[in-house]
């Protein structure tokens, strides 16, 4: 694949609303400092994916989160649509159509910001199933996913009949899109709990490792 749009879901890492599940034992400052290093680590991955265009469907006060310069400074480097529509399934539908508006034929590769560990080989490697898949799904060990690319952005429409943030928010995605060929990508872990936080930053380098084990040390 040369081009294709990756799309970021992410949104501001303000105390008080960003990753709040780690709450306690973080307090909501210290969660929203693990949050902004998770965003930026992603971003720094996406940023040197070859072949991306980047994209971030933003939502949130950018002016009051943490890390709130080096996040306005990298964000630069991306094209930042605001998140539109009500429940969570809408807005990552109205995210993919609005990035096809955007950058109208290319395929799209969508994202969060949950999962740091991701690198740029392992990005554009699950770009690249498109080529041969319509739709690309990275499954994430708590039965959601971490990824979703579809040769046609416009198909995430599906995505508002589909419940999110559950056991089965994966299974239901695959069962959305079955009229579509579908490829399974790598599994990885999000970040939801500390315990979580803590296994992903074992195997990871960057902001998010030192964030989360500086604060577990």
């Amino acid at each position: 694949m040369n081009r294709f749009a990756l799309l970021v879901v992410a949104k501001a890492p303000v105390p008080g609303f960003a990753k709040t599940r780690l709450c306690p034992p973080a307090t909501p400052e210290q969660a929203a400092g693990i949050a902004a290093a998770s965003l930026l680590d992603t971003l720094d991955a996406v940023l040197a994916t070859p072949g991306a265009v980047p994209v971030v469907a933003f939502t949130g006060d950018l002016h009051a989160a943490a890390n709130r310069a080096e996040l306005t400074e990298v964000l630069a480097r991306t094209t930042v649509l605001p998140q539109r529509g009500d429940g969570f399934g809408e807005r990552l539908a109205n995210a993919h159509a609005d990035t096809a508006a955007h950058f109208p034929g290319l395929p799209v590769l969508q994202i969060g910001m949950d999962t740091p560990q991701v690198t740029p080989d392992l990005l554009a490697t699950t770009a690249a199933r498109l080529d041969e898949r319509e739709v690309v799904l990275g499954p994430a060990d708590d039965g959601g996913w971490w990824a979703l690319g579809l040769r046609d952005p416009l198909r995430a429409r599906a995505l508002t009949e589909v419940p999110m943030s559950r056991p089965d928010t994966g299974a239901l995605t695959r069962k959305a899109l079955s009229g579509l060929s579908i490829d399974i990508a790598t599994r990885l872990s999000d970040v939801d709990t500390m315990a979580d936080a803590v296994a992903v930053a074992s195997r990871a380098h960057g902001r998010f490792a030192t964030a989360v084990l500086g604060w577990a040390a």
